[in-house]
């Protein structure tokens, strides 16, 4: 069944994140005072009752000059489009506004079911201006207070009224994945060449992607989600509360993710934050794959070049693939989601316990662990207790006898045997007599 979509509007700084958020029950849009703020269209689903549909948060329009101001207005625009039922929402506490006439013409001329929201009706002097908006010749009104919690069901209520009901399925399996890396890589422009539309925002200033952006698409028949996150920033160079809340946003979006895209600057080259970014998605178990973006070069040597200087700096990544694009010029966009689909299929890979033994009594065999105090180390069996990612468990006499370079050696031994490319993989040692 497809979702019903709803999307929140309104002029900047009338609260429509504070909104979203009470809606979604999580800190999903960015809430700052600083007009502007949401720029791209934020998506979430809301469970209530029965029902469950998409939510859309949108940047708020300004008439006015502004560097994103036609950017967020077509944003608005698609939001409008896309939605069933659209929540206008305006400040009940200011007099109605040239932004507001504005955006009620276009609201009018999508033929929408339109729900009008005044927000910040905290007493009964906070409705002083509540009958001017009237003039707006919306039919369907409701006082709430986002920051509050005041209206918050009725609004719900009056969503849904005429959305079937949800029948429960199975969880959702849709692959996730989610783009991370520096500022200005060239994230949002990769995510629009991989959708073949202008979905999100692009331009040339790093940061404009301040939320993580969940867009859905149909890929060879199955749907996929795709998640654009804001650049992560080095901590000592977060000189906005802004910025801070995008980290947040992009740390939660690689939680959200099955396989995570490193995306590299061939221009910029490597920087020492990149490397900290792929640590943080290996450190939460994710998959990854390394996206070099703004490759253009029609010589083969440089790409090679660039390779092992790639190998050579991640060195803790030798089992995560690499693939060269240009977003730009549309060059090798195909050859994202096949590595996408390799590097999840490996991290949900599930291995005969039979298989996992005969690899690792081979490696043992072949390479004896070190006795330390006349004592050596005893593998009894091994088994994979999860997935995401794949986590094997040893029995083992004593664990306090592995060695990290023992360690490394069984982990390679199970790479060279077992198709693993793309995930980390983590060896637990357990003493047989503590099972």
């Amino acid at each position: 069944m497809k979702l019903k979509t709803v999307a929140l509007v309104g002029r900047p700084n009338v609260g429509k994140s504070t909104l979203f958020n009470k809606l979604a029950k999580s800190k999903i849009s960015i809430i700052e005072d600083t007009p502007g703020v949401t720029r791209d269209r934020i998506y979430t689903e809301i469970n209530y009752l029965d029902y469950k549909f998409n939510l859309i948060d949108t940047g708020g329009i300004d008439i006015g000059n502004g560097n994103f101001n036609n950017l967020i207005e077509i944003q608005v625009n698609i939001a409008i489009d896309e939605a069933d039922v659209i929540v206008f929402v305006v400040d009940s506490k200011e007099s109605i506004t040239e932004n507001d006439k504005y955006l009620a013409n276009l609201l009018h001329k999508s033929n929408k079911r339109v729900i009008m929201a005044f927000n910040k009706t905290d007493n009964k002097e906070s409705l002083i201006h509540k009958y001017d908006y009237y003039e707006l010749g919306f039919s369907e009104f409701i006082e709430i207070s986002a920051e509050h919690s005041k209206g918050i069901t009725d609004l719900l209520d009056l969503i849904v009224l005429d959305f079937p009901k949800y029948s429960r399925e199975e969880e959702d399996k849709r692959i996730k994945f989610s783009l991370i890396g520096r500022p200005n890589v060239g994230k949002s422009s990769l995510v629009n060449a991989i959708l073949g539309s202008d979905k999100l925002i692009v331009s040339d200033v790093a940061g404009t992607t301040r939320d993580a952006v969940d867009t859905v698409f149909k890929y060879d028949g199955s749907d996929y989600v795709v998640i654009d996150t804001a650049g992560i920033r080095k901590r000592g160079k977060i000189y906005e509360n802004i910025e801070k809340y995008s980290l947040l946003r992009s740390l939660k979006a690689i939680d959200r993710s099955d396989v995570c895209l490193l995306v590299i600057d061939y221009l910029d080259g490597i920087r020492e934050h990149d490397k900290h970014i792929a640590s943080i998605a290996i450190e939460k178990g994710k998959a990854l794959v390394i996206i070099v973006n703004k490759y253009e070069e029609a010589d083969n040597s440089k790409k090679n070049e660039f390779i092992k200087l790639i190998r050579s700096e991640f060195q803790f990544l030798p089992f995560v693939n690499i693939v060269f694009v240009s977003a730009l010029k549309k060059k090798n966009i195909h050859l994202i989601m096949p590595e996408v689909l390799l590097a999840y299929e490996n991290t949900t890979r599930h291995i005969q316990t039979s298989v996992l033994n005969d690899v690792i009594n081979e490696a043992y065999n072949l390479n004896l662990p070190p006795s330390y105090k006349g004592k050596r180390l005893k593998i009894y069996y091994v088994q994979e207790e999860e997935t995401k990612p794949p986590k094997f468990v040893f029995y083992v006499n004593n664990k306090n006898l592995v060695h990290f370079s023992y360690y490394r050696y069984l982990e390679n031994k199970l790479r060279e045997n077992i198709e693993l490319t793309g995930t980390p993989i983590v060896l637990k040692f357990k003493n047989r007599s503590d099972k």
